[in-house]
């Protein structure tokens, strides 16, 4: 008999599950449901579109129609699901075309990829029209059409990556953008204050205005908002953007009593299965432990999603796949600066009650003498009694990502920070300093721990 395997979602871990399914079942009925009228598309890229980096959203389709007719994949846009029944391992689905109606959809094995959800706050006036958040492709489309229509400021709530990259594209259309942050620095969750300082200050002279420890109390307007009202101050805009963050979307799990974790993400082990015989969870919506502390974390990045998709789809197939687990390493670019991170913070460290020694380091991206070397700066942390690294932020001109990635594999490695300053780099004038900044942070790190 014919394995029907159904993914709800058609986002990155979705597609990723459903196509590393296809490759171990070649005969399974594999269908993929999302509610959006397009499948496949890369989120990370709509803040660049904005920006005017990437011609058209339309551009962000990484798998277009021919891809899942190839892999013999059948995708159900713009149909929701309405219910899971685990016991009669079927969905409720409800089309477009017949909006009134539902039909049950069966399954032998089900992945939940069902992604994340913005998030806002309990503020008042919160249901009114004209709040804009950036998730979805029509998100993008909307707050183009704003711009074409003459929206001449912005006012984002959220100082996270997403509100700092779209804020940064909306400069980059002309418009004045003001950004509010309820905590006292920008990037809380990507990086240390001291490091995020240096981003806020690069924010600032290109005319982003940065509120820090401002409080959204109210959204104004009788209907359509018009303004927000921060630490009793009235701000005013034409496009008001909601960028508080998103919460992993997991409503359908929980009301078929499909379990959540501690990060009240769905909770999973290492094949990205639930709780719930033959039902998976992957991406946004769902845990996976963290390579350093071992508790369960909710990373909710692109490259998390792909390869927990992997996995799920590798189990769901009927072969055998585990994954290891998250550092988050996550990277960005704000205008002409560029900020990455791999690991524990020091701030997550404390938090965790991890003892570390940090040490940061400034240099150039090349020789000092060459023409074009830009500034870089390097933080390393680093559990004391162990003395390897677990964690590392980096902020730059230039040559930011593959140096974050070097330090995840050093991670992901138990390398010590003895092994680190003793590290074979390459050099020349045009590419990087004889001394790798990299090794001068762990060789300080050195010092203060003798």
């Amino acid at each position: 008999m014919v394995r029907q395997i159904v993914v709800i979602g058609a986002s990155a871990s979705g597609i990723e599950a459903a196509a590393a399914a296809r490759k171990k079942d070649r005969t399974a009925e594999i269908i993929l449901i999302t509610q959006e009228k397009t499948a496949g598309y890369s989120r990370c890229g709509l803040p660049f579109v904005i920006g005017g980096h990437i011609p058209s959203f339309r551009d962000l389709v990484v798998y277009p129609p021919a891809f899942f007719q190839m892999q013999k994949l059948e995708l159900r846009t713009q149909t929701k699901v309405r219910a899971i029944n685990t016991k009669d391992k079927t969905l409720t689905i409800q089309t477009k075309e017949n909006p009134t109606t539902t039909q049950a959809l069966p399954y032998d094995v089900l992945v939940i990829a069902t992604g994340a959800e913005p998030y806002m706050p309990p503020i008042k006036g919160k249901e009114k029209a004209g709040i804009h958040s950036l998730r979805t492709l029509e998100d993008g489309e909307k707050i183009d059409a704003a711009i074409k229509s003459g929206a001449k400021s912005a006012l984002i709530m959220g100082a996270g990556l997403i509100g700092l990259e779209l804020g940064a594209g909306l400069v980059e259309r002309g418009l004045k953008v003001t950004v509010v942050e309820m905590l006292p620095q920008i990037l809380p969750q990507f990086l240390d204050a001291d490091m995020a300082k240096l981003i806020q200050q690069h924010l600032e002279e290109k005319g982003i205005k940065i509120l820090l420890n401002t409080v959204v109390e109210e959204f104004l307007g009788e209907t359509q908002v018009s303004a927000v009202k921060a630490n009793g101050q009235v701000l005013e805009a034409d496009l008001i953007i909601s960028a508080f963050g998103v919460r992993a979307s997991t409503q359908l799990a929980k009301e078929a009593d499909i379990a959540l974790g501690e990060t009240q993400a769905i909770k999973t082990n290492a094949r990205m299965e639930t709780d719930t015989q033959d039902v998976y969870a992957v991406g946004d919506c769902a845990e996976a432990p963290s390579l350093i502390t071992h508790r369960p974390t909710c990373a909710q990045l692109g490259t998390i999603a792909v390869r927990e998709g992997k996995v799920a789809g590798t189990n769901a197939g009927g072969d055998y796949s585990l994954f290891g687990g998250v550092l988050a390493s996550a990277v960005t670019q704000l205008f002409d600066i560029q900020a990455a991170n791999t690991g524990l913070t020091q701030t997550a460290a404390q938090r965790n009650r991890i003892e570390v020694v940090t040490a940061t380091v400034s240099s150039k991206t090349r020789a000092s003498y060459f023409p074009g070397a830009k500034p870089i700066k390097i933080k390393l942390v680093v559990e004391k009694e162990s003395k390897r690294i677990i964690g590392a932020q980096i902020v730059g001109g230039e040559e930011v990502a593959q140096r974050i990635n070097g330090l995840s594999f050093a991670i992901q490695q138990g390398m010590t920070i003895q092994e680190l300053a003793k590290a074979d780099t390459a050099y020349a004038p045009p590419l990087c300093e004889t001394w790798e900044p990299m090794v001068l942070a762990a060789e300080m790190i050195l010092m203060k721990l003798r």
